[in-house]
């Protein structure tokens, strides 16, 4: 598998990368193979099926209103999402929708987007076929898997082929990534800026990169200014803005005040993608608010730091995940939240880690140490929302994150569990866990809470 860092974080739109930025490329993959064939006018009515993790929480995490801004040719990046529910509201009223925006099709979501809630797909939990119809006469038929961050696989379980390139500094273990950069005397961010510069000018990698940060500055902005309570149902009431007030007028002589600041950066990024704003999956949407809180405290409290860092401090956390995306999952679904804000929590312990000076061994120890204590984090969204718990896991995994890259950076990179061990661990303890704390809300808080 050759991966990016712009495979690892991409700018999209909440509330989910599995449930919402997934099903919406592969909505707009399918009527772009239905525009391909010959008898692409023909066609008169579009069905989407949903199966799994997404039959059973999709509604919540908006996976119906994804599909059909796919349809219409959407992709998560360039979604106005300010315009949204205009939208919905207008294909609702017409019964229309147009495929790539051009081709009208009969569409009633009611009818037409079809949550199975206790049937699953063969690959992956998150399954979803489309079918497209002429009167009746069936034209297409596609099945696709969103696993997790974006990513989306065909039913052979295939992504697209990207670029026939070779990576200078393969890797597919930690110990592999730790052996080349002693072996070059060059840490991970030096790694995977160099496997960059075969897809791209390196002027351009670090132009994307501080896009990224640039997108998620934004969204901790906007998740700071903005009040009110969550879509949904649950009535969560947005807290980021009040206590963005309090941090600003309590004048900073509490000693854990980094720590507050942190907690902030994380709701605000997380009641942002709560709301279906626009955030930067990484490496998923329900894990968002880690990295940018972790940067931000990198930005504002660490002596000396600068752009530079912050890009190494990303390049460094896509090659955390990147190790975890090959050997394990990064879908809640699959693995439960240790594969959600488990991984973001890994990136951004070794991410900072480097940013402060930490050797390779230091990276990959607090990468480690991170996710040890991460094993079993289970995924039970109340009512199938991305808000309760998740927007508070957000704020725990950025401060363990910063906890456990320092207790790292206080050691020598020696110890006695690798991360490569640790991955292997969460992928096996994730295929242990029960299917209902794994995205289906059919356990843990999300059953105890209603009962209650």
């Amino acid at each position: 598998m050759r991966l990016s860092v712009f495979d690892i974080f991409k700018i999209g739109i909440g509330p989910s990368s599995s449930h919402t930025v997934g099903p919406m490329k592969a909505a707009r993959r399918f009527a772009e193979a239905l525009r391909d064939r010959d008898d692409w006018d023909r066609c008169t009515k579009v069905v989407v099926e949903l199966y799994g993790s997404l039959g059973h929480t999709g509604k919540g995490h908006g996976t119906d209103v994804a599909v059909q801004l796919g349809l219409e040719g959407d992709t998560p990046e360039d979604t106005d999402v300010d315009a949204v529910p205009g939208r919905i509201a207008r294909i609702a009223e017409t019964g229309e929708l147009a495929l790539l925006g051009s081709k009208r099709v009969a569409f009633r979501v009611s009818d037409q987007v079809i949550f199975h809630r206790r049937k699953s797909l063969p690959a992956h939990p998150n399954g979803m076929r489309f079918l497209a119809y002429a009167d009746g006469e069936s034209l297409l038929e596609k099945t696709y898997y969103s696993v997790g961050g974006g990513f989306v696989v065909d039913e052979r379980m295939q992504m697209d082929a990207g670029p026939d390139v070779t990576f200078p500094f393969p890797f597919k273990s930690g110990a592999e990534l730790l052996r080349i950069c002693r072996e070059h005397g060059i840490s991970p961010s030096t790694l995977v800026l160099e496997n960059e510069k075969t897809l791209r000018p390196e002027k351009e990698v670090r132009e994307g990169v501080l896009r990224l940060v640039s997108a998620m500055r934004a969204c901790v902005e906007r998740g700071c200014a903005r009040e009110g309570v969550l879509p949904g149902g649950l009535k969560v009431v947005r807290r980021a803005a009040a206590l963005h007030r309090k941090l600003r007028a309590d004048g900073g002589h509490d000693a854990l005040i980094a720590m507050d600041w942190v907690n902030l950066w994380a709701l605000a990024v997380n009641e942002e993608n709560a709301a279906g704003g626009r955030v930067v999956t990484a490496p998923t949407n329900g894990a968002a608010g880690i990295i940018p809180a972790v940067l931000h405290y990198y930005q504002r409290y660490i002596t000396g730091a600068d752009d530079d860092g912050a890009v190494r401090f990303l390049l460094t956390a896509a090659a955390i995940a990147m190790l975890y995306k090959m050997n394990a999952s990064i879908s809640g679904a699959e693995v439960g939240c240790q594969g959600e804000v488990g991984v973001a929590c890994s990136m951004a312990a070794g991410a900072l880690a480097e940013a402060m000076g930490g050797s390779p061994e230091q990276v990959e120890n607090a990468a480690e140490i991170a996710m040890e204590h991460n094993l079993g984090l289970t995924c039970d969204p109340i009512g199938g929302l991305v808000q309760v718990p998740c927007i508070e896991r957000n704020a725990m995994g950025a401060v363990k994150a910063i906890n456990a890259a320092r207790l790292a950076l206080k050691g020598t990179g020696t110890h006695m569990v690798s991360l490569d061990k640790v991955i292997a661990t969460m992928r096996q303890t994730g295929a242990d866990m029960s299917m209902k704390y794994k995205e289906t809300a059919r356990g843990g808080l999300a059953v105890n809470i209603v009962e209650c």
